[in-house]
């Protein structure tokens, strides 16, 4: 990736207006030449990465105000030939109410923001979308023209556009971005630009890397964008993964299996999650601890990892207190015999 100079966000996704690049050009760089408007133009994205992405939202909606006022080289196309961006930037989402409401305000009040698109790389007659997938898919299912702006733009540029674009959604969720992050690094993009794009820094990425290099793409696209699930669980699955790497055999039986009724993708994680990190107690038994005339005081459950001493009524839960009350003397007795058996 060259370091061309540093351009606005509107040169970066594309010229839409000479206004509004040459107001741009004359606040920030006076002694920037700018480029002429046309219905293809460079998209220098990596040079806008270098800047705060508080700039770049400032810009971005200055871009969008211009559009919305009428301004810019918007063009109509069949939505039919447009495919989608190679690098997806979305999961299915379970719940289609929220893209019904949407689809309903573009029929009844029209698409006001154009979706970006480009040139198909090997089919001349077809166009890839850079961003705007939901418009765009809204547009197609309606049956009407969807607008658009045409940018040229490489594959690794692209992949930073959408990244950018991104930054401001609230929409998306800890392991859509992670996926996102994944396609980028896949692409050859630094880390200094999956940064910049994602709005992170490199702790969140050296998380999401313990998760998509650990847990295969098909296992997270299979469960879904998992809403309710955050980092700190998806971080649970890529451990237990990593410790036992066999376990991708039983949650990908486990993600084929047919189950009654619909199900969420938070439901699938957990139900992955509980196939492959059982509770302490499943299918163990504990071990009762009765006083001398037999009444039950409770048991004891011993796993690999920890020891659970469990209560059973009030006599139990006075006998947990006794416990407490001895564990100091108890671990100093166990220090002295340690000592007398390795002196």
């Amino acid at each position: 990736m060259s370091k061309s100079s540093r351009k606005s966000i509107v040169a970066s996704f594309g010229l839409l207006s000479a206004e509004l690049e040459n107001k741009l050009a004359s606040d920030q760089h006076p002694a920037t030449p700018i480029p002429s408007a046309g219905k293809r133009v460079g998209a220098g994205v990596i040079g806008a990465t270098h800047r705060a992405i508080g700039e770049i939202r400032s810009e971005r909606d200055q871009l969008k105000a211009l559009i919305e006022s009428g301004g810019g080289a918007i063009r109509e196309l069949d939505p039919s030939l447009i495919d989608p961006s190679p690098y997806p930037d979305r999961l299915p989402d379970d719940d289609e109410t929220n893209f019904e409401a949407f689809k309903r305000s573009i029929e009844t009040e029209g698409q006001k923001v154009p979706v970006q698109v480009r040139k198909h790389p090997s089919s001349p007659d077809r166009y890839q979308i850079v961003y705007g997938h939901r418009r765009w898919l809204a547009a197609k299912q309606l049956g009407r023209p969807v607008r658009a702006i045409e940018v040229e733009i490489s594959d690794l540029d692209l992949v930073l556009a959408q990244g950018i674009e991104n930054a401001s959604r609230q929409d998306l969720t800890w392991i859509e971005r992670a996926l996102f992050a994944s396609r980028m690094d896949g692409a050859g993009i630094k880390p200094r630009y999956i940064y910049a794009a994602l709005s992170i820094e490199d702790a969140e990425l050296a998380r999401m890397r313990n998760v998509y290099r650990i847990v295969p793409a098909d296992v997270i696209e299979a469960i879904g964008r998992a809403p309710k699930i955050g980092r700190p669980r998806w971080l649970d699955l890529a451990k237990a993964v990593a410790t036992d790497p066999a376990t991708l055999d039983s949650i990908r039986a486990a993600l084929q299996r047919k189950i009654d009724g619909a199900e969420s993708s938070d439901q699938r994680f957990q139900r992955v999650l509980k196939t492959i990190k059982p509770t302490a107690n499943q299918g163990v038994e504990p071990i009762p601890i009765s006083d001398g005339s037999g009444t039950r005081l409770g048991g004891l459950m011993v796993s690999p990892k920890e020891v659970r001493l469990l209560a059973q009524g009030s006599l139990g839960i006075e006998f947990l207190r006794f416990v407490e009350a001895e564990l100091p003397g108890l671990a100093e007795r166990f220090a002295r015999q340690r000592e007398q058996e390795n002196p």
